[in-house]
């Protein structure tokens, strides 16, 4: 595995970790789970992802990693870096969602609970709710830090207009953001529209989630929509209508070039991500240890000639591929 300094600090992150939104809830099989956290930190991904929605049912994957950490990995504790998140719906109704102080506060400790953690390594705002002032939601993050409830605190996907504001709250009160976490992806490329540039500008480390957008820079789509794929759902993040003939076209000129370059679609599409040195992690999700392994594999090549970077380009340059 290789390692890079998170920002301006002295925290190293594996360039790949793994996140746990999907695969790792009740609904899923446990010893698949646990067979692929622990494969995972054995390749030298000491970098878990979670947040408080995290399963189905929401909750359930914070509690399936702990029973995980616990039954095989519990004397490797400081050899890794556990994360989670608050901000999303945990249930309908009041005090379920938000980024109220209100919420932050009741979370971690439910969080903490579950995972049967003392404390988190990193503890997200997992949203800008569009309505607490950044203010008392940046504060609820300073506190938990003071509490011991968390070692840094990290931003995820707020916007650019505020996300100077909770920087400059955090380093004033000198609990600096140590890690903002965006969606990026060959086809969701927002972040460079200021976000990454901010981030790096503050001393901020960046992850990326959603580095494969939702498979479809994989070699699962490039033949139709499989029967028993994410986008066959009724319901779930990426829907039959996204996996489009533009997209599906592009992905298989796509992965041409990444055959050329030895790799498969997803490997080049990690290693595209980190090229930029500004790139702390890209964050990947698994439903096999096999899936798990040929993600990983995307560290032996992250070099891009000048010719391969033009021709993505141009693969690229189409605004309909855009989500």
């Amino acid at each position: 595995m290789k390692f890079r300094f998170c920002g301006r600090s002295g925290v190293q992150m594996p360039v790949v970790s793994l996140g746990l939104w999907h695969n790792f809830g009740d609904v899923d099989d446990f010893k698949v789970a646990t067979d692929i956290v622990v494969s995972a930190f054995d390749q030298g991904i000491c970098h878990f992802d979670l947040a408080n929605n995290y399963g189905p049912a929401p909750g359930s994957a914070e509690t399936n990693f702990g029973r995980i950490l616990r039954n095989e990995l519990a004397s490797h504790r400081d050899e890794m870096l556990i994360t989670s998140k608050a901000g999303h719906e945990m249930w309908q109704g009041v005090y379920g969602d938000g980024s109220s102080r209100k919420n932050l506060m009741a979370s971690i400790n439910q969080s903490l609970k579950r995972t049967g953690l003392e404390y988190f390594d990193i503890f997200y705002s997992h949203r800008y709710d569009g309505v607490t002032p950044v203010e008392e939601t940046m504060q609820a993050l300073i506190d938990i830090v003071r509490q011991g409830k968390a070692l840094y605190v990290g931003i995820s996907k707020y916007p650019l207009d505020l996300q100077q504001r909770c920087y400059d709250i955090l380093r004033e009160a000198k609990v600096p953001c140590l890690v903002s976490q965006y969606r990026y992806s060959m086809y969701d490329r927002k972040v460079e529209g200021g976000a990454l540039k901010c981030a790096a500008d503050n001393g901020s480390g960046v992850v990326a989630f959603s580095p494969l957008a939702q498979g479809l820079l994989t070699d699962r789509y490039l033949n139709g929509i499989p029967e028993h794929s994410r986008a066959a759902r009724e319901t779930g993040f990426l829907q039959k209508g996204q996996v489009s003939e533009e997209r599906v076209a592009a992905s298989i000129k796509l992965n041409e070039i990444a055959k050329k370059r030895g790799q498969s679609l997803a490997q080049m599409a990690l290693a595209w991500i980190l090229k930029d040195e500004r790139m702390t992690s890209v964050i990947i999700g698994a439903s096999s240890v096999e899936q798990l392994n040929n993600n990983i594999k995307c560290i032996d090549n992250l070099d891009f000639s000048a010719e391969e970077l033009s021709q993505i380009e141009d693969i690229l340059k189409d605004p309909v591929l855009s989500f």
